[in-house]
């Protein structure tokens, strides 16, 4: 197994802030073929959705940090009784795994 070294993943970090969220999630699905997608937008930090990806093969785990965007006054409606939410990519986060000692 080819883990990823700290330049690695730093240049890893610097690849993902550049793209919108939809496209981070889609260069991470075809990044490593065991790779899998630990959780979708968990909501367990205070105003910040977290998007999981555990990349085995790389020895790296990847969160993708959103905020939920609320203009004041104003509701997204979307359909009759639904409102559409508005997500914005706020930060990356790239950290090794255990097993990963480079």
């Amino acid at each position: 197994m080819a883990y990823l070294n700290q330049a690695e993943r730093e240049a890893l970090l610097d690849e993902l802030k550049a793209l919108s969220f939809r496209k981070a999630k889609g260069r991470l699905r075809r990044l490593d073929a065991k790779g899998r997608m630990a959780f979708y937008r968990n909501f367990q930090r205070t105003g910040e959705y977290v998007t999981c990806f555990v990349l085995e093969g790389k020895g790296t785990r990847v969160e993708l940090v959103e905020t939920l965007e609320r203009p004041e006054g104003k509701l997204i409606h979307y359909g009759v009784k639904r409102l559409k939410p508005r997500f914005t990519f706020a930060s990356v986060v790239v950290e090794p795994t255990p097993e990963n000692r480079t």
